[in-house]
């Protein structure tokens, strides 16, 4: 459907029944679609009319707003298939790009099977890398540096030059840091000023964070080295300078597609500014509500603003769901209707295009442990029923969540992978394998091991068999298992081949996992996926369990800013978008058997979860201080809870003692000092200034103008006269003294 970019625009409500729409999203490793695609009309068949919209738009700048399980990988692939087919695009004058390796390689198989084999599709950085490989001699002279592709050793050696002592955590969050200072093109001498304008938490003092990046890129130089940042930096520097090699990169590729672009970067955006020029022959696909990664330096700003930019854009929005139960829809809708904020008033109502499955099914739980137990049960009982390993994900807020699920199936004999652990294709077992394929396909005929074999599926059961491999998995979990897995994946993965390459033989299959390899586009390994929420973008499983929906988990503690909450719950809603047909949302009450019972449900799933309240009909709503401005008295309610509050001391925090508080901790030992100051300047009892209770309210709700203040019990009118002004400048993380000196 055609609409500008933010307006609302809603299709029918009837299912889309065109002949043979199919999920787009749920496919094996080599996708179909019209397999051999020998016309541009037999390209198009199969799309709805908005995916249909998006394939024969092909000239001008179009924008895709895609909601998650639209087809929308499905409606740019069939889009430069059909430019191709049709004579209106040259394949080697298109560049595909997305910003992981696996979209990567999903794309080029969709678009090999549809006839478009010869079109670029690369992540960012491997396209840049290319360019960078190929031009370096001309534009600097001399061998390309050496590519640095884990930079947390150099961080640390950087840290012990500046006799800077980082734990594991902190040299995790002090690289993250590097990398965002580069991706938003800051140097080490201005990162403490952008750290600060941009709000972020930073591990340590930002300026001995300037101090490590700027040691960091010391390091790299003198070691005649690159990180990937480096790869975007260097590329963009090259376009800038020469305008030759600019012109040159122009007339080889001439339209541009680009995916997820909710995620781009300034650095990134800079990249494909310089790509294009002056031309406008750019499509581009994203979902703001799926902005998850700004703490990267990834902005939705790019694809909000398109419409503003190209005022003369095709804008099309995907909002059929093709993905999910219209149950999971629903509930991932209502997620997005309680959100805030520009990228919520841009977010996408989808409709479910499925039959009805079941509802999500909510669990509490009294402590971590039995959480995951029950999990596991369940997860057991799923497979029981018929549904692969494979296709199940147990989705976690960070990495640390993980240890108690992994017990948890090990001890049910549910076999379970982790994402994010060691790459596919530098497991040892996968390697030998490899080295072993490759050995029997330079044999041919004269491989005992292949004698009166044909299918290509049973070639690589034999040559497996001969490393150990047998056909039916190891009893229990394990490394043992583990490896199991990753040999039945190199078999289905052979299977998938020869299904979308049909007399393909032993030689062309080393050839594809050599190219995978390269690309870490890796198989899919059978058996429970156990991964953050963010690793899980992009994936889709039939079920899924979202685990540890506590807040202070979920929104995490340190999400302070609306924003910062904001993108929380986008995060919570991408897992809920995962799920194909089962979904599963439960937390724990205590972190272990016996301890309180003091957390409760995240806060995103009140008024969407059985028996809890909507946002907004509770205390922190407007109508509740709406009443409370105009005097009304009556009950009043746990603004994390729901409960109704009777304490004095809970009623001036607006929550129970035992719920989890959202206190800046720096921001109330400030207050606390500064009180302190003031008692002893007028010789006052420092609860005379304000109570210890009124300033974990005030640093919980971090006010930011005198109305805000003046809300928080224990702030009167005379105390808001006398100390407000220094009470919001502390807020505002000003320096008094520097401020009274300004005055003066």
């Amino acid at each position: 459907m055609r609409a500008a970019c933010g307006q609302v625009s809603r299709p029918t409500h009837e299912t889309w029944q065109h002949g043979g729409v199919t999920a787009a999203t749920h496919s094996s490793s080599f996708p179909g679609g019209p397999a051999s695609a020998d016309s541009a009309d037999a390209v198009l068949l199969g799309l709805d009319p908005e995916q249909r919209e998006v394939a024969t738009t092909l000239r001008g700048p179009v924008c895709v707003l895609a909601g998650a399980g639209t087809g929308k990988t499905r409606a740019i692939t069939h889009r430069i298939a059909y430019g191709v087919q049709s004579g209106q695009l040259m394949p080697a004058s298109v560049l595909a790009v997305t910003f992981t390796n696996r979209a990567a390689g999903e794309m080029r198989g969709r678009l090999r099977n549809l006839g478009a084999g010869g079109v670029q599709a690369r992540t960012f950085h491997s396209a840049a890398l290319r360019q960078l490989q190929y031009f370096w001699p001309k534009a600097v002279g001399g061998d390309v540096p050496r590519l640095l592709e884990r930079k947390i050793q150099f961080v640390a050696e950087a840290g012990a030059r500046c006799r800077i002592r980082l734990d594991r955590n902190e040299l995790r969050d002090v690289t993250g840091e590097i990398e965002w200072a580069k991706v938003t093109q800051t140097v080490p001498a201005d990162y403490p000023a952008a750290a600060l304008k941009s709000g972020r938490e930073a591990p340590r003092d930002l300026a001995e964070i300037a101090q490590i990046y700027g040691t960091y890129e010391q390091l790299k130089r003198d070691r005649g080295m690159i990180d990937f940042e480096d790869v975007l930096l260097l590329t963009v520097g090259i376009l800038q300078d020469r305008h030759d090699i600019a012109e040159q990169i122009r007339t080889q590729y001439q339209h541009f597609v680009v995916d997820e672009y909710q995620d781009v970067s300034p650095l990134q955006q800079r990249l494909l500014d310089l790509w294009l020029g002056e031309r406008d022959s750019l499509c581009v696909v994203g979902d703001a509500s799926q902005t998850i990664y700004s703490f990267t330096g990834a902005t939705p700003d790019h694809l909000l603003n398109f419409r503003t930019r190209y005022p003369q854009a095709t804008v099309v929005k995907l909002v059929r769901d093709y993905r999910s139960t219209p149950q999971v829809v629903h509930l991932a809708n209502g997620l997005l209707n309680q959100a805030k904020g520009r990228a919520a008033e841009h977010r996408l109502e989808l409709i479910s295009q499925r039959e009805a499955g079941p509802d999500p099914v909510y669990a509490e739980y009294p402590d971590e442990p039995a959480e995951a137990e029950g999990v596991a049960h369940r997860i057991r009982d799923l497979i029981a029923a018929g549904v692969p390993a494979g296709e199940i994900a147990v989705l976690y807020r960070i990495n640390a969540q993980s240890e108690v699920y992994e017990q948890a199936l090990a001890d049910a004999g549910v076999p379970y992978q982790l994402r994010g652990a060691e790459r596919f294709f530098e497991r040892q077992e996968v390697q030998k394998a490899i080295l072993a394929l490759r050995g029997a396909a330079r044999s041919g005929g004269n491989d005992p091991l292949l004698d009166d074999v044909v299918e290509l599926g049973s070639q690589v059961r034999a040559v497996l068999s001969s490393t150990g491999w047998t056909t039916e998995p190891p009893a229990g979990s394990g490394a043992v298992r583990d490896q199991w897995e990753s040999l039945a994946a190199l078999v289905r993965l052979a299977e998938d081949f020869a299904r979308a390459r049909p007399g393909a033989t032993l030689a062309d299959l080393t050839i594809e996992l050599e190219e995978r390899k390269a690309a870490q586009h890796a198989p899919t390994v059978q058996g429970v996926t156990l991964a953050s929420l963010h690793a899980a973008k992009g994936l889709e499983w039939d079920a899924v369990f979202l685990v540890g929906l506590t807040d202070g988990m979920m929104p995490i503690t340190y999400a302070k800013t609306d924003e910062q909450v904001e993108e929380e719950r986008r995060l919570l809603y991408v897992g809920v978008t995962r799920a194909r047909l089962h979904l599963g949302l439960s937390w724990g009450l205590s972190r272990a058997p016996g301890g309180r019972a003091s957390r409760r449900p995240s806060r995103f799933l009140n008024g969407l979860r059985p028996g809890s309240v909507a946002p907004g009909s509770g205390p922190g709503g407007a109508a509740e201080r709406s009443a409370r401005k105009r005097g009304r008295r009556g009950p009043v309610l746990c603004r994390v809870c729901g409960k109704t509050l009777t304490e004095a001391g809970e009623l001036k925090l607006m929550r129970c003692e035992d719920c989890p508080s959202d206190m800046d901790e720096g921001l109330y030992e400030r207050l606390r000092d500064w009180r302190a100051g003031q008692s002893k300047e007028q010789g006052l009892p420092a609860y005379c200034v304000f109570t210890d209770k009124t300033l974990m309210a005030i640093a919980e709700a971090a006010p930011s103008e005198e109305g805000e203040l003046s809300m928080i019990s224990g702030v009167g009118g005379r105390k808001l006269e006398r100390y407000g002004a220094d009470v919001l400048a502390i807020c505002a993380g000003q320096e008094l003294e520097a401020a009274e000196s300004d005055d003066a």
